[in-house]
């Protein structure tokens, strides 16, 4: 068998279909799309997922609010990944946690600062290394003996 002697499998090929080329091809005048009618027309249905037949899109008619720390003068929001003292205490028991050591332990995700929260115990002196704590979690980890650190540059 060579490559010249390959053919279609009978039927899996189709003409392809002409239409609007006259009473003869059986596709003319209207080409298959009926008497007249927006479906008709060039153009059509417009965008089929937003068109909803000429009233206003709902992505028009929601309303547009809510750009947090855009307005001039406003400072922006930090936005911080928590991390509770409870998850801190399953998988530390002592020495300095950081940022790097939170990623590794898979509790925070690179690349973002991180507030250390009250929820739970702290049994062992830690040295935490956060860029925000919350005053309860402050509290709490001075009275297990641990120390913070309050790191900068929170991008």
């Amino acid at each position: 068998m060579k490559l010249g002697d390959l053919k279609p499998y009978p039927g899996s090929v189709h003409r392809r279909k002409r239409v609007a080329r006259g009473p003869g091809s059986g596709h003319g005048k209207t080409a298959g799309r009926g008497h007249k009618g927006q479906k008709s027309r060039s153009g059509g249905l417009k965008d089929s997922r937003r068109f909803e037949g000429g009233r206003s899109t709902l992505l028009m008619r929601l309303p547009k609010r809510g750009m947090r720390g855009q307005v001039p003068g406003q400072i922006p929001r930090t936005e911080y990944q928590v991390v509770n003292l409870a998850r801190i205490a399953q998988k530390f028991s002592g020495g300095e946690v950081g940022p790097e050591e939170l990623v590794q332990a898979g509790l925070v995700r690179e690349g973002w600062p991180v507030k250390i929260l009250a929820q739970g115990a702290l049994e062992h002196p830690l040295t935490l290394k956060a860029h925000a704590f919350s005053q309860a979690a402050l509290e709490k980890i001075r009275a297990a003996g641990g120390e913070m650190v309050l790191l900068g540059g929170s991008s």
